[in-house]
């Protein structure tokens, strides 16, 4: 007797097309912005790194940085770049599992165009998230969908770096990891990542609370919220391999900033690399473009204080900041001119996780029944 189906919706045909929506003017004018402004932030990011380069030759203070930068091993180098490139790999996993029904080809590019945009313009993460909405909804996603799976992807990422946050500051703290164990270099921040993930957890039913009899555009908004972080919290908590993603878009391109200073030939111990990595990106959030020299200034002053040298720190930060802007600068350039190219094509959706799981289910029952209707016609004649 062949079981009933699993409890999922019908199946859409994989091959069911989505075609992109005409061009307007206005989204013809979005289109030249955004190419501008991403064409803007890499000329702004060679002429600062020119300023830098030209700092550490004539700063007499600086030659030292020069000189640690100028002698380290090549092969560290190298694995940096492939570990910044899997990074990328792990961003663009993390967008797939959050867009799953986007084309493999056309969602990694519409990741990588974010990615571009992160380091080339000073958008922040969820300005960067929003140009990827907008590729989205040219080609005809639905604004409400993108606008809410965009928040998802933006929560997700945000939700990770709280959690490494948490575990590499209560970890120190308690001695699981080496490191300093001052409680305001080890436990404040692993306590401030847990209090703000547990507030995270709890918004919606806050909000569910506040929202509850009121109508409005406040209330809409708060219920808005609430189904988005609940819909975050699936994709934290439920049992996925593709999670794998949004933790390696974290932990390798903090990876490489480790990799920067085993280059130099004295690392300082991981786990001090992750919170000073996390308290100094907040840094940033100040719109400027690539974080060039802010970023730099804000890690030295964090490593400063876990007792790491501000030669080497900076020697090591500006070999990092200058590969994680980079690669995924230079791809997602490439990705976003690939994009621009074949913008009239269709799209082919593909079958949700759950469509998927109900297509291998109707497969192995199909299966099944050619096997006993062959056993059938064996014992007949």
């Amino acid at each position: 007797m062949v079981p009933p189906p699993p409890a999922i919706p019908p199946v859409i045909p994989p091959g069911s097309y989505e075609n992109p929506l005409p061009v307007t003017p206005e989204e013809e004018l979005d289109e030249a912005k955004a190419s501008r402004n991403l064409v803007h932030g890499l000329i702004s990011l060679i002429v600062l790194i020119l300023l830098a380069v030209c700092l550490l030759l004539a700063v007499p203070g600086l030659h030292k940085v020069g000189h640690e930068i100028d002698h380290m091993n090549a092969s560290w180098l190298v694995l940096a770049v492939a570990l910044e490139i899997l990074s990328c790999l792990g961003y663009i996993l993390a967008f797939l599992q959050v867009f799953e029904r986007a084309p493999v080809r056309f969602g990694a590019r519409v990741a990588m165009s974010e990615l571009a945009f992160g380091a080339a313009v000073s958008l922040g993460g969820a300005g960067s998230i929003a140009v990827g909405a907008w590729l989205l909804v040219e080609r005809g996603g639905k604004p409400s969908r993108v606008a809410e799976r965009s928040a998802v992807l933006f929560l997700l990422t945000s939700g990770v770096n709280l959690i490494t946050l948490a575990g590499a500051g209560l970890g120190v703290w308690v001695g699981l990891f080496p490191g300093k164990r001052e409680p305001l270099l080890s436990l404040l921040p692993g306590g401030v990542g847990v209090l703000v993930f547990l507030l995270f957890l709890a918004l919606p039913l806050i909000g569910d609370r506040l929202s509850a009899g009121h109508t409005g555009r406040a209330a809409e908004w708060t219920r808005a919220t609430s189904d988005t972080i609940r819909a975050t919290e699936r994709v934290i908590f439920r049992w996925d391999w593709r999670i794998i993603g949004a933790l390696g878009y974290l932990w390798w391109d903090i990876a490489v900033l480790w990799v920067c200073f085993r280059a130099i030939g004295h690392p300082p111990a991981f786990a001090t690399v992750v919170l000073a990595y996390q308290i100094g990106y907040l840094s940033n959030l100040i719109p400027v473009p690539g974080g060039i020299g802010i970023l730099e200034g804000s890690f030295v002053g964090m490593f400063a204080l876990y007792g790491v040298g501000a030669t080497m720190t900076t020697s090591a930060t500006i070999v990092y900041h200058a590969i994680s802007l980079w690669v995924p600068a230079t791809w997602g350039t490439v990705a976003f001119i690939l994009l621009r190219r074949s913008r009239n094509e269709p799209l082919i959706l593909r079958p949700t996780r759950a469509q998927r799981k109900f297509m291998r289910w109707s497969e192995r029952q199909d299966r099944k029944r050619a096997a006993a209707a062959e056993r059938s016609a064996e014992n007949d004649s």
